[in-house]
């Protein structure tokens, strides 16, 4: 009985430590921008931060009917965004999901977001062997005219 017991102990040590390095991927400063009646998208925006190279590849929200990732980049001297399947993380690098550059998008929103609420989002990671784990953050909605200051605050 005891070997039975240790057997198992042993399985669910294994388990909970073989467990890849993107369960530990940090999730700081996640925050999303207040929104207004009847609109139907908004912003969120994070910093990420991976002991190991990986890429978030998915992204959900209860909030949203539908959650993308997203660059915006300059063309013509206009601003545009376009959903990308993937943002590459590298070791140990800081990955500053923001305002004009790559964030997440939530749209079709099921409720507006009101500064001082909370949304739930699901971030999906993927290492370079293909193994997936999520990460769930509780981000804070902020002001529409809310804009971090250089440390991401």
């Amino acid at each position: 009985m005891k070997s039975k017991i240790a057997s198992l102990l042993f399985t669910a040590l294994l388990t909970a430590g073989g467990t890849s390095a993107l369960a530990q991927v940090r999730v700081e400063n996640a925050w999303v921008r207040s929104t207004v009646p009847a609109q139907q998208a908004t912003g969120a925006f994070m910093r990420l931060v991976s002991p190991a190279d990986a890429s978030l590849v998915a992204v959900a929200s209860p909030s949203a009917a539908n959650v993308e990732i997203h660059e915006s980049s300059m063309q013509d001297g206009v601003m545009r965004m376009r959903a990308v399947p993937r943002v590459a993380l590298r070791a140990n690098q800081a990955l500053d999901l923001k305002p004009g550059g790559h964030h997440v998008m939530l749209m079709g929103l099921r409720a507006p977001l009101n500064a001082g609420e909370r949304v739930p989002i699901t971030l999906t990671f993927e290492d370079a062997k293909g193994k997936r784990s999520t990460v769930e953050v509780s981000a804070a909605v902020r002001p529409l005219t809310s804009m971090p200051d250089k440390h991401g605050h």
